[in-house]
């Protein structure tokens, strides 16, 4: 017997949660001097509210979560006699693993028979939501923990992901990118395409000229990349820019046919606070990152 976990970086809500069975670790983020745990702060994420205040000016940082939280997060799963797949976030973008594996070193000394098996997606939001929907739908049709990391380890590179930023400041806070850069970038209404590579690392590796310039090297990127589109669900991310992950959603659906398994989703307020408003992408199956 094996429990689920997946945490908000990931975009999966509670509803999605409890469709696979995961329980969900909430990766909080500081607003106004407030540090906000999604989905135990509150119960719905208000995605408008929360990036229009971006669009105010606030720009919110991160944090990650000591090895107490993480302790309080799997040991009642410990002791109901289970064993943990952790299916998460990058841990190349972030310091909190290290928080996880302290606590899992207590853990494993007073439940030493049972096992922790993490699979880390090498990525965030969509390329991540991807991911932790299909290992959920090999667990609930059976999977065991060996399959569904076998299965991981083997198939999370064939998942790609391509966003632009529609304002640099947000990045360069987070020292993305320079804050150069990104007075330059919003000047001139340059968008930066961003992938997450195989090492799990964000990586600007293309240009474009506003929003229709960006969208149109976004799909360059899953024309030139894309394998078996049609077997995979593809994601469409945005930040509170429903109408142009619509646009794209349309676009998409006009070369691969109207039947592609396509859904658009709400990027976390914590991934959020790093690339700012009106940020959209496309994660989809491809021959490689």
């Amino acid at each position: 017997m094996f429990q689920l976990f997946t945490d908000t970086d990931t975009d999966i809500t509670p509803e999605i949660a409890s469709e696979y069975g995961y329980k969900l670790i909430s990766m909080p983020y500081v607003i106004n001097d407030e540090t906000v745990y999604p989905y135990e702060s509150f119960e719905k994420f208000e995605s408008k509210k929360f990036y229009d205040t971006l669009r105010q000016g606030t720009l919110p940082s991160t944090c990650g979560l000591s090895p107490t939280r993480y302790a309080e997060y799997f040991e009642p799963t410990f002791k109901e006699g289970k064993d943990i797949i952790y299916v998460h976030f990058s841990a190349a973008m972030s310091g909190t693993f290290d928080a996880m594996r302290l606590a899992l070193e207590d853990l494993k000394e007073k439940y030493p028979e049972r096992k922790v098996y993490t699979v880390d997606t090498k990525a965030i939001t969509i390329l991540s939501y991807n991911i932790v929907r299909e290992i959920g739908e090999r667990a609930k049709n059976g999977a065991t923990a060996e399959e569904i990391v076998e299965w991981a380890e083997k198939e999370r590179d064939k998942f790609a992901v391509y966003f632009y930023a529609d304002d640099l400041k947000f990045f360069a806070r987070s020292g993305r990118v320079s804050g150069f850069s990104a007075t330059m970038g919003g000047i001139l209404g340059i968008r930066p395409i961003i992938n997450i590579n195989e090492k799990g690392i964000m990586s600007s590796i293309a240009k474009a000229k506003g929003r229709k310039g960006a969208q149109n090297k976004l799909l360059e990127f899953v024309r030139d990349l894309q394998e078996d589109i049609a077997d995979y669900r593809v994601v469409i991310g945005h930040t509170d820019a429903y109408d142009l992950a619509a646009e794209i959603d349309q676009r998409l659906k006009e070369e691969y046919g109207q039947n592609l398994r396509t859904e658009i989703v709400v990027v976390n307020p914590t991934a959020g606070s790093h690339c700012g408003p009106d940020t959209v992408g496309i994660c989809f199956h491809a021959k490689h990152r």
